[in-house]
């Protein structure tokens, strides 16, 4: 999805954004809410990258100066709408309330990938540091319960967290570039694997350069009927993380 360039925020006028120390009102109507919610907007229908304060200013039919006495920038405001759309996450039930560690996580895995699917800018809008705010801690409390008492350690814990998070952060960056490829191309995974499913099967025909390349690649896009599933992908890669989890508990 990219990165989007923008200047590093100041970090305690960001915490204090993120920790709600934006409660007024300004004579307009506006505020920290109202300018994150439309900027989420925004973002959900054309991208993170014209979620900027003129457009924000034109969706809420203000001047654009006026945004500036709510939210300092265009950082501070991207801080803003990543943790506002973390907090929806689980507002109906909780990680600890799937059953047992192994439903845990894969809720976790679920909803994350919900999420970005809601939100594909949200990836491109947190950095590999991370705003602290109420959610973005909200959430890493929650996802760290159904771990709790299972006899891994500390860091155990928030490493298993981390892999699947990363996990899943991955394969929906595959799923999106697909998608992408889908709307460029105008064809399908399953059209596009018709068309050239074939044409791989004869220049892989009788072994060749790469025969266990050709062996497998085959197998699996008559199984994906596509290049690949990453729905399958996400799967399997969650089975074979529940099962190394459970080997590290069990030693």
């Amino acid at each position: 999805m990219g990165t989007v360039n923008r200047r590093a925020p100041d970090p305690a006028r960001t915490l204090a954004l993120l920790w709600g120390a934006h409660r007024h009102e300004g004579r307009s109507g506006l505020s920290v809410r109202t300018i994150v919610a439309a900027a989420i907007e925004i973002a959900d229908a054309e991208g993170l990258e014209a979620a900027v304060m003129r457009r924000v200013a034109e969706h809420l039919g203000v001047g654009t100066m006026s945004l500036y006495t709510h939210v300092p920038g265009k950082a501070e405001l991207t801080a803003l709408m990543a943790d506002t759309v973390l907090g929806t996450l689980y507002t109906t039930s909780t990680p600890a309330a799937a059953g047992d560690w192994r439903a845990g996580l894969r809720m976790i895995a679920h909803e994350n990938w919900a999420l970005c699917d809601r939100h594909p800018w949200l990836l491109a809008a947190m950095d590999g540091r991370g705003e602290l705010g109420p959610s973005v801690m909200r959430k890493y409390e929650l996802e760290l319960a159904p771990l709790d008492g299972i006899g891994l350690t500390d860091v155990e814990m928030d490493s298993t967290l981390t892999m699947v998070l990363v996990y899943v952060e991955g394969v929906w960056r595959t799923r999106h570039s697909l998608r992408r490829a889908q709307e460029r191309s105008g064809q399908t995974d399953a059209e596009w694997w018709q068309s050239t499913g074939p044409i791989l099967e004869r220049v892989m025909a009788g072994g060749g350069q790469f025969p266990l390349g050709g062996r497998v690649g085959t197998a699996a896009g008559e199984q994906h009927n596509a290049m690949l599933d990453p729905v399958h992908a996400l799967e399997f890669g969650l089975d074979r993380i529940i099962d190394g989890v459970s080997a590290l508990i069990a030693r």
